[in-house]
């Protein structure tokens, strides 16, 4: 083997630059008779020049990473899609639920401690405003509640859902039909659990709130409210007197009479026009209908006497439709006793076999804004949405006086 030529090194400024030291061709690949040449030192490596790329290279390049970026976005909004598909018939399926059946909320704690379990949380559930039948009898109000819904949702419990129930009230009283669906559903909710109700007054508990309420096991005020008013009132009628002109224009419309405008109410037809403003009612119009609103008066007077156990003749007699300051209420058992917010719900959760100290009670809260923006319905299943900005919260049914805590029929005319 003929010896390797030894490989030297020159100095530093005598080195030429590895573009021109790189082998030729001929030299990277010398014939095969003749001996193998020594590899050239790491530091030259062989280095190709730079190769500038077509037209044609350039756009094909360009297209293809232009393509692939576009697919991988499309990929990952098809994903996106997906699961905004899911959740717009998810949430469009609990919409659906909400509108023909009690919704599943959240809760959100009222009074106790908020790590309590289902066995050891009371649910709330409150009866504001007026009390109406459905959203079929909706005008405007401050804030109302739909005893027919109420009534859906105090049926769909069971013993082992909560520990009881509370009925938070503020309320001046409401539709028969409402305030007696939500007393049926608590009579039945009783039976069918074994559970207690206790009613928790904070403002009113007047007239179809107390029928609402009256077979609760126990009823508690809060200072300052007012119970009572056990009653029926049917209304307004009003009369025109010697009408001599009318007005339909949509700048001024009403009525121009000589004689004046008389508004009449019954507190207890034969005609189909019966409460037509411009006639007298008839004394046998005035017969029949007093008979309809003295049954639902007696029946009304039953259901508190029996649950409250106060004899009827106390009711009609003394008791009448007055509203009374909750020291009054309990002389006349009307409540069982006046306790503030804390002493109140832990007397209710007391009588519900609870310790105050693990206890809570805790109402369904509404949906959230996602859900709302999902297609869920902004309000609690059983209560009317959220009155305009700027409208104060208030338990009176409307303005104007005398002010009804029970009616029949639409009100639109007297509310306005």
């Amino acid at each position: 083997m003929p010896d390797k030529p030894e490989a030297t090194t020159q100095p530093p400024d005598e080195a030429q630059p590895a573009a021109q030291q790189a082998p030729t061709a001929q030299q990277a690949h010398p014939p095969a008779q003749q001996p193998p040449v020594a590899a050239p030192p790491a530091a030259f490596v062989p280095v190709s020049p730079p190769r500038q790329a077509g037209a044609f290279g350039r756009g094909f390049g360009l297209g293809a990473g232009a393509g692939l970026g576009a697919g991988g976005v499309l990929l990952v909004l098809g994903v996106i899609g997906s699961l905004l598909s899911a959740l717009v018939f998810g949430a469009a399926a609990a919409a659906a639920g909400q509108a023909s059946g009690p919704r599943v909320n959240a809760l959100q704690t009222v009074w106790g401690s908020d790590t309590a379990d289902r066995a050891h949380t009371v649910l709330a559930v409150p009866i504001s405003g007026a009390i109406q039948a459905d959203g079929s009898d909706g005008f405007a109000l401050t804030a109302s509640t739909y005893g027919y819904e109420l009534a859906r949702t105090l049926d769909a419990l069971t013993a082992d859902d909560y520990a009881g129930v509370v009925l938070l009230m503020n309320t001046p009283g409401g539709t028969i039909n409402g305030s007696r669906a939500i007393a049926d559903a608590v009579e039945r909710y009783q039976s069918r659990t074994g559970r207690k109700v206790v009613a928790y007054v904070q403002g009113m508990y007047a007239s179809g709130g107390m029928y609402a309420m009256a077979g609760a096991d126990r009823i508690i005020a809060d200072h300052g409210s007012l119970v009572g008013s056990i009653g029926v009132i049917y209304g307004p009628f009003e009369r025109y007197r010697d009408v001599v002109a009318t007005s339909g224009s949509v700048i001024e419309s009403g009525v121009t009479t000589t004689g004046g405008i008389t508004v009449e109410y019954l507190t207890q037809g034969t005609g189909k026009d019966f409460g037509n403003p411009y006639r007298e009612m008839t004394e046998r119009e005035r017969t029949v209908f007093t008979q309809g609103i003295s049954n639902e008066y007696r029946s009304f007077v039953e259901w508190v006497s029996k649950h409250r156990g106060i004899p009827a003749a106390t009711i009609t007699d003394e008791l009448g439709a007055f509203i009374f300051d909750p020291k009054t209420a309990i002389s006349h058992k009307l409540i069982d006793a006046e306790l503030g917010p804390d002493e109140g719900f832990r007397d209710a959760v007391t009588v519900m076999g609870l310790d105050p100290a693990t206890a809570r009670i805790a109402q369904r809260s509404a949906p959230s804004a996602l859900e709302q923006l999902l297609g869920a319905s902004a309000r609690v299943y059983g209560y009317q949405a959220t009155a305009p900005a700027g409208t104060p919260a208030s338990s009176v049914i409307c303005a104007g006086a005398p002010q009804p805590l029970v009616w029949h029929g639409p009100v639109t005319s007297y509310c306005g």
